[in-house]
């Protein structure tokens, strides 16, 4: 695990719960982002290269994610939301980061997350330019997941925000505590 600067403050990235459950149990080691009209002038960017996931609800997630290895279709857990609460799991260190603009690379990334080719292919094209970031990450799990009282601040068409440090227990011990999920899918070496 990556050392972590005593001033960082803890950030989340906001990703679909069923990619959350998926990066936490080794079922995916790639993110792809597009970006959108909250990110700003300067569009989407990687901003920080260790992040909790913010496990957010989107209910036709589902539909847009490959069934599960046996076929059955992917479900929502309820940890990630627990009465008025958050629950943040799963930790992320970034590997590489980047931007693919060649749909063949693009596709070769197919075994390394759970979207279907047309979630992905929809994201790639949205836009003036095609092009699709990536990042491949090392997901660690919590033992428990720290818990965070849900707010305004987490909401929104943003891919990052801040979270209370002083909220929640001692975050950085549970980092410390943490266990990195193995990678099942593997990793796209030729990206590292």
């Amino acid at each position: 695990m990556k050392q972590f600067d005593p001033e960082w403050r803890p950030v989340a990235f906001k990703e679909w719960q069923l990619v959350v459950q998926a990066l936490g149990l080794g079922e995916q080691t790639v993110i792809l982002r597009k970006g959108g009209i909250s990110e700003g002038k300067s569009g989407f960017q990687w901003l920080h290269d260790q992040f909790f996931l913010f496990p957010s609800l989107f209910h036709e997630q589902a539909k847009k994610v490959k069934p599960n290895e046996d076929g059955s279709p992917r479900t929502l857990d309820s940890d990630g939301r627990i009465s008025g609460k958050i629950g943040f799991g799963v930790y992320v260190e970034t590997l590489a980061t980047g931007r693919l603009t060649n749909w063949e690379e693009v596709q070769r990334l197919e075994c390394f997350h759970i979207w279907t080719e047309e979630t992905v292919q929809e994201r790639f094209e949205w836009g003036d330019q095609p092009s699709i970031f990536y990042a491949v990450v090392q997901p660690h799990l919590l033992k428990e997941s720290w818990i965070l009282k849900d707010r305004d601040t987490f909401g929104g068409c943003r891919s990052w925000f801040g979270l209370p440090a002083d909220e929640g227990g001692d975050w950085r011990q549970m980092i410390r505590e943490a266990m990195p999920s193995p990678p099942i899918c593997g990793r796209p070496d030729w990206l590292l």
